[in-house]
């Protein structure tokens, strides 16, 4: 192999210092440390979100093919709409509780959760979250890219009929058709310029996607009932389950319902980051049960009356659109622009739950070269043909389980992050430390080990648990004890975590962690380093600790 020349390795470092971002003047982090305009505390001019636009993300994220189809999954295992309506409400008014508690970090602090996660888990032992909340934001990106690439087919099929008539070349191992494929990647290619919409400029995706999906989920609903003559007989079924079994049952569909918001439980932050006051993010504890549930009652309805013509149950709602394909040019044209609505709807959600989140994550890992446009770009390709979504959703069960079950993690990094800021440091953060690999947060190697042990432990006894829901009872074998606890998996581990890491922290506590006020610049940390300094030369002559000396005193830090 030829060793290259000094000529072109000067060539190839001069391209590779062109990839680089510009390091921001007056960042919070020390000069070894790179970080970049979207890492550092969001500017003054780019915190525009105020309660009603926080409240339009909700509405945008959560109106969705996904929480249609919530209530199937809940109907399915044997519990009726009297069961599905308050299981939606409870168990997202549970997961809303954590995602406000942390919101109102990033709402205060204006930085990302990435970035915040320095406070609780110590600033390399935060890679862990990163890297996790990283992989899993590009898998759903790409997942919901599959799922959405029906709502180009029957566009397509609306416009021009014969495009059903496409041939498949492609063979059965692929996972997907030919017509699948070109449907695919006219949604993907159409998505990218949407994914690269800066958080602070997404208001006029927001409202087009209040103003086209809840018409085209209403007007579908009075399509069906309209030609059932009724709402069907969906309303007249009963819970088939009893006793302990529906009591679990239970349980488990509220974990199943918590666990798809578990993720922006923990990185909710990337978001509320953008905030023009603390307050405003509160909104989000009635609105986001209140949406969700709207949502998942209009797909009860619909797929109740969509039995009495179909036969059957329809729970996706492209499979009641695509029937209006049949009724001439008229249906045709409704379908195109039901389809179109539901492709902005689950582009919409794309955005807000998977792209910018896993383009923030990146931005932290490779803060030298990614900023959230290039973490989005990133984000888009890996999510969209490395990890061969098509393939995951026509043949990989298993890990489709695997990802819902992921909740057993993300439930413990969201209760740590709660503790952490209202109980243990009393919303109390240095921010420039947040940056600082040698800074306050540093810990033990900068590892926190509290938040090791108060992850582990809830972690640990659902892991079973979770290995069943994936390989099945033939390959795993466990107790009724421990399949139970996994029914409400999310639950336990941010309840568990919590008091932990709480506890943790008062018996052993990080002193040096512990402020009376937030540190906010260099020039408050650089107060606070001086006041050290006098403390200790205080100490040396008085005899008194810097501890007992500045509790007797008014300083603003500790």
């Amino acid at each position: 192999m030829r060793k290259p020349s000094t000529a072109e390795l000067r060539r190839r470092l001069t391209s590779l210092h062109a990839w680089e971002l510009p390091k921001q003047n007056g960042a919070l982090a020390p000069p070894h440390v790179w970080t970049n305009r979207d890492m550092d505390p969001t500017p003054i001019e780019d915190q525009t979100w105020g309660a009603w636009l926080i409240l339009a993300y909700w509405a945008t994220d959560t109106i969705n093919l996904a929480t249609w189809q919530t209530a199937s999954a809940i109907l399915s295992v044997g519990l009726s709409w009297r069961e599905a309506i308050p299981i939606m409400i409870v168990g997202n008014f549970c997961v809303a509780v954590p995602l406000v508690l942390n919101g109102a970090i990033g709402s205060k602090l204006h930085v990302p959760f990435s970035v915040i996660a320095s406070s609780s888990f110590g600033y390399y032992l935060r890679y862990f979250c990163i890297v996790s909340r990283a992989i899993l934001a590009m898998f759903w990106l790409g997942i919901q890219s599959a799922n959405g690439a029906q709502c180009v087919t029957i566009m397509l099929r609306a416009w021009a009929p014969s495009y059903n008539d496409i041939p498949n070349a492609l063979p059965a191992s692929a996972g997907i058709t030919t017509q699948g494929m070109i449907s695919y990647f006219l949604f993907w290619i159409i998505q990218l310029p949407l994914l690269l919409i800066h958080p602070t400029k997404l208001r006029p995706l927001f409202w087009i996607k209040l103003s086209a999906a809840p018409v085209a989920a209403i007007a579908t609903m009075g399509w069906c009932i309209h030609k059932a003559g009724g709402h069907g007989d969906i309303f007249a079924l009963r819970a088939t389950a009893t006793g302990s079994q529906y009591a679990w049952l239970w349980l488990s569909c509220m974990s199943s319902v918590t666990g798809n918001w578990s993720t922006l439980a923990v990185n909710i932050p990337d978001f509320t980051r953008y905030a023009k006051s603390p307050n405003g993010q509160y909104i989000q504890l009635p609105a986001m049960p209140i949406i969700f549930t709207a949502c998942g009652v209009l797909g009860i309805v619909t797929t109740s009356a969509s039995k009495v013509f179909s036969g059957e149950y329809l729970w996706n709602p492209l499979d009641i659109v695509a029937m209006w394909l049949d009724y001439g040019s008229g249906g045709r044209c409704a379908a195109f622009f039901a389809a179109l609505a539901w492709y902005v709807a689950q582009v919409g959600t794309n955005i807000t739950a998977n792209s910018i989140s896993a383009a923030n994550d990146l931005t932290v890992l490779f803060p030298r070269w990614i900023n959230i446009k290039r973490g989005c770009m990133i984000a888009a390709v890996i999510a969209g043909w490395v990890l061969v979504p098509w393939k995951i959703l026509s043949s990989a069960q298993t890990f489709l389980a695997f990802m819902g079950g992921y909740a057993v993690f993300l439930g413990p990094m969201a209760g740590i992050m709660v503790s952490d800021y209202w109980f243990v440091k009393k919303g109390h953060i240095d921010i420039p430390s947040l940056y600082d690999p040698d800074g306050r947060y540093r810990y033990l190697g900068g590892c926190n080990w509290r938040a090791a042990v108060a992850f582990l432990v809830p972690v640990v006894p659902l892991l079973p648990g979770l290995g069943l829901s994936i390989s099945g009872p033939g390959a795993v074998r466990i107790n009724d004890g421990v399949r139970n606890l996994y029914t409400f998996n999310w639950l336990f581990g941010f309840v568990t975590s919590i008091v932990l890491y709480t506890a943790l922290s008062f018996a052993v506590p990080a002193k040096e962690t512990l402020l009376k006020d937030t540190i906010w610049d260099l020039d408050d940390l650089a107060i606070e380093a001086h006041m050290r300094e006098n403390d200790a030369g205080a100490e040396k002559a008085s005899g008194s600790s810097p501890l007992e000396k500045m509790e007797s005193s008014d300083a603003k830090p500790l």
